[in-house]
């Protein structure tokens, strides 16, 4: 499913027309991407987690020149899923 997929589904679940859901889409999308670009954890009760992490400095090599270089530290957007949603997968 993508973004369009998902905002139809959204439209056709809540009622909304096709461009109000794809608004509100899209707010909810900045939402969590302004909240973790603060360093703050989303959390969905049922849902899942959106948090981020800390990634250490590491070695790794380019495989085309087999350089081994190092890989800085940084920052990567994470999800944990909430235990509502795993037992529906299951």
């Amino acid at each position: 499913m993508n973004k369009t997929e998902l905002s139809a589904a959204i439209a056709q679940k809540s009622g909304l027309s096709a461009a109000a859901s794809a608004k509100a889409l899209n707010a909810a999308i900045e939402a969590v991407t302004e909240a973790l670009a603060k360093g703050e954890k989303v959390q969905l009760v049922g849902f899942g987690t959106f948090e981020v992490r800390e990634r250490a400095e590491r070695t790794a090599h380019n495989p085309a020149t087999h350089e081994i270089m190092t890989v800085p530290a940084g920052k990567t957007p994470a999800f944990k899923a909430g235990a509502a949603l795993k037992n529906a997968v299951k």
